[in-house]
């Protein structure tokens, strides 16, 4: 959760003048909104442009997949400057927020001040790496591939300008200065003692990527920024190795082809809840079981099982499912903390339903099969959703009051008409990535394409004048994914071509139990830095990382996703420090205490189902 801190007192006197620039900043911002969202909808125009001429008229478009690639890498950088601007780059703020309002200034001024020299030291490598590639032409339309490489350096100029002000306005003029302090001297520090750490070693990647990644992420510094602060650092101090390494890793990891799907299954989540087929699905579970006790609760993992198929991301999920379902389950006597224990752990259990973009962005770093990966997704989340339906049988006795009248077979007949167009969605995803007719980039074009249609023949209510704003929050969304993407994609290439790779290999391979020991091991290293890093970011950091250990040691590389998959969303949806649980604490828009109890039991179930999965290969690889 995010805080927003007041704008101090003694700032005053220069009102008038940073009035003025914020204006100028906020001119300039809604400018990159519109080529942002226009991006957006040209790049889904153009994969839709290739399918048809593939499927259609088998006349395939060369160069089409190539624009969308360019457009892709500023729509991310775009999307991460329009984050930086609001302060929408993920982050954990537990601990900060603990903090009095003195000190979180503090604490704010520091990761303000550590963000924008991460920024500016990236400026230069930026233009260094445009520039290198601006004689390379791309296959198709035969040209310079500095143009697309434009974007890094715009975005890092457009975080930059968008933060500064922002940060201004959130600390005093003595958190600024002691921030300033702070970074000074820790820079100052490691200067000093760079040829001792030259010479430590690999102990080295303790102090940088644990204990700098970890102070980083404590203190409130973006997720992104905290992976992004470690490698420099480390190859600034470390090594010799020139920092346009960092930008070209960042390239490298934003530009695969497979996370095209990302801002199309995004936009696939924001459109369902706009044109309200979310709601009709929601109301065709309702009419079926939503009179019996604990029928909501049944009704809302239900609900969450299917659009997960659907949106593919978390926020998205539990933003179509909640606003329907809460308020109608408080009528039922649903406590405050059931409410968010279910949603939280609905969300956990769902990370491996397709089109999961964690699924995609773990296929696309580690090199595992999609289609292999979305087959072996749906019985595990399957059996997670029983488990979860047990625990809230037995919850729902003390809460739901079962008294919401049974819906007549007439209903429940309209009901399901009117879900039939959404309830089709997630099959057509499933079967057309799993049989191989398209690939989940061309699925998610289908998909926003038919949800289009649907909504603007069945939808008369949706209100389409929001649908610039939704294009805006797609470009946005994704910056975020993919600024955590490209950060932890160079944050693994430090790490490997230090050597800890194979060292870590050999240190796994030799835990005790074999095969269900390394499993064991993974799942208790995945609840915790799923918790700390959020999910996405540990399983793109650790991906490269420990897959091949498990291969050393004989683990099928997809069991081994289903269950590092459910181990990070054990961690990501656990409180204190799991974000998705403070994520579904503001979709219920319910404080975060009152769940804090409740959540357990669920996730007793998840942990238990997560061990199975470790234990029975079969679960995973039973339709591969």
């Amino acid at each position: 959760m995010e805080t927003t801190l007041e704008v101090p007192a003694d700032s005053s006197a220069s009102a008038p003048a940073k009035g003025t620039f914020d204006r100028s900043i906020d001119k300039l911002f809604r400018v990159i909104e519109a080529l942002a969202a226009t991006l957006v909808f040209v790049d889904i125009v153009l994969l839709l442009a290739g399918v048809i001429a593939r499927y259609v008229f088998h006349r395939p478009l060369t160069w089409s997949d190539e624009v969308a690639v360019i457009c892709f890498l500023w729509i991310a950088m775009l999307g991460s400057a329009i984050a930086a601007r609001s302060d929408g780059h993920m982050r954990l703020t537990v601990v900060v927020n603990k903090l009095s309002p003195a000190w979180r200034r503090r604490a704010t001024a520091v990761s303000g001040i550590l963000s924008i020299v991460l920024m500016a030291c990236l400026v230069l490598p930026a233009v260094q790496h445009a520039q290198e590639h601006w004689t390379t032409l791309t296959p198709a339309l035969r040209i310079s591939d500095g143009l697309r490489l434009c974007a890094l350096v715009v975005g890092i100029l457009l975080m930059l300008i968008g933060m500064v002000p922002r940060i201004l306005k959130e600390s005093d003029r003595n958190s600024l200065l002691l921030g300033a302090a702070v970074v000074a001297v820790l820079s100052l520090v490691l200067w000093v003692a760079s040829p001792s750490l030259r010479s430590a070693g690999n102990w080295t990647l303790i102090l940088f990527f644990v204990i700098g990644v970890t102070a980083c992420v404590l203190g409130g510094v973006p997720i992104a920024y905290a992976f992004g602060i470690s490698t420099v650092a480390y190859l600034q101090f470390v090594t010799t190795i020139p920092m346009t390494i960092v930008v070209a890793r960042m390239d490298g990891g934003i530009s695969e082809l497979l996370l095209l799907s990302i801002p199309l299954f995004i936009i696939l989540g924001l459109l369902l809840e706009l044109t309200g087929m979310a709601r009709t699905l929601i109301n065709f579970l309702t009419a079926l079981v939503g009179h019996v006790r604990g029928g909501l609760s049944y009704v809302l993992l239900g609900a969450m099982f299917l659009v997960s198929g659907i949106s593919g991301s978390k926020a998205a999920d539990m933003a179509a499912v909640a606003p329907v379902l809460v308020p109608e389950m408080k009528k039922r006597g649903y406590r405050d903390g059931e409410l968010v224990a279910l949603l939280a752990s609905s969300g956990a259990m769902s990370e491996t339903i397709p089109p999961s973009l964690v699924l995609i962005a773990l296929g696309a770093v580690a090199g595992l099969s999609i289609a292999a990966l979305f087959t072996a997704g749906v019985l595990p989340a399957l059996i997670a959703a029983i488990a979860l339906m047990v625990v809230a049988w037995f919850r729902a006795r003390k809460s739901d009051s079962g008294t919401s009248t049974k819906a007549s077979r007439r209903d429940m007949l309209r009901a399901l008409v009117a879900a039939l167009p959404v309830l089709a969605l997630p099959l057509l995803i499933r079967i057309a990535v799993v049989e191989g007719v398209a690939t989940a980039t061309e699925v998610a074009t289908i998909g926003v394409a038919y949800t289009l249609i649907v909504g603007l023949l069945f939808a008369r209510d949706t209100e389409w004048r929001k649908m610039y704003r939704l294009l805006v929050d797609t470009a946005s969304l994704s910056g975020v994914i993919m600024l955590i993407v490209g950060m932890a994609t160079a944050m693994a290439w430090a790490l490997t071509q230090s050597g800890v790779s194979d060292m870590l290999a050999q240190a796994m391979s030799k835990v005790p139990g074999g095969k269900l020991g390394f499993l064991l091991v993974s799942v208790l290293i995945f609840v915790i830095l799923g918790s700390l890093l959020e999910g996405l970011p540990a399983l793109v950091v650790l991906g490269p990382l420990l897959f091949p250990a498990a291969q050393i040691v004989g683990i099928n590389e997809i069991h081994y996703a289903m269950v590092v998959i459910f181990a990070m969303g054990l961690g990501l949806f656990s409180p204190p420090f799991g974000v998705g649980y403070y994520m579904a604490c503001v979709m219920a828009k319910i404080d975060p205490d009152a769940g804090m109890r409740a959540i357990w039991p669920y996730m007793a179930a998840l942990l238990v189902v997560t061990l199975l999965l470790a234990a029975f290969p079969s679960i995973s690889l039973a339709f591969l």
